[in-house]
């Protein structure tokens, strides 16, 4: 019961060494750009030696691989939040602003997940079975199917987050696009026109 309680105890230790961790890595990434990040001004806001960092992470690069797979975990976490409408072309807005809204609200968060701005860097396939989540269930509650139809529907709403974080940080610019945007995606994909009880949203 003693080494139970005491296995417990390290375990919580070390996951919790692992968050500050985590989180002091954010800060690097956000303030001075994720190619900023050393293992030592890490260590130096944790307040260990940087040698102590490898007893949790490997290497900068297990760093970022943790950080990518708990950024796609989080935004699956709050994709299941959102409540899809029934209309198909509703439901390719809602879907659009729920994931240019997580993007555009950190730059440094979508940067790891969406953009190779790390050289070598590649996610594990543990940290990437979010992300691949993420995109493989797509079909199943959008109205689209085929492979070219989902590349084209996320390189839209890719194109509108990288013009917005560009041109108009924190604005409104291109996101009042994404109605008009999926608009004319859905006319491509000959999908119905909205009923009238699914009106456009903010």
């Amino acid at each position: 019961m003693l080494g139970e309680t005491t296995s417990a105890w390290i375990s919580d230790r070390r996951a919790s060494a692992r968050r500050k961790i985590l989180d002091a890595a954010w800060d690097v990434a956000r303030e001075q750009g994720l190619a900023a990040l050393t293992l030592r001004e890490v260590a130096d806001r944790v307040g260990i030696k940087a040698p102590s960092l490898y007893s949790h992470f490997a290497s900068k690069h297990a760093i970022y691989d943790a950080m990518f797979g708990a950024s796609w975990t989080e935004f699956l976490e709050r994709s299941r939040t959102v409540p899809l409408p029934s209309s198909p072309r509703a439901a390719l807005r809602t879907i659009a602003r729920t994931f240019f809204d997580f993007a555009t609200e950190d730059l440094a968060r979508h940067q790891l997940m969406n953009v190779k701005t790390i050289p070598n860097f590649e996610p594990s396939p543990q940290a990437y079975a979010a992300s691949l989540e993420a995109y493989l269930a797509m079909p199943s509650y959008l109205p689209i199917s085929d492979q070219a139809d989902i590349d084209v529907y996320t390189a839209l709403i890719s194109g509108l987050i990288a013009q917005q974080l560009a041109n108009d940080p924190g604005g409104q610019r291109w996101r009042r696009l994404i109605p008009r945007v999926m608009s004319m995606f859905a006319d491509d994909l000959g999908l119905p026109p909205n009923p009238q009880s699914a009106p456009e949203s903010s």
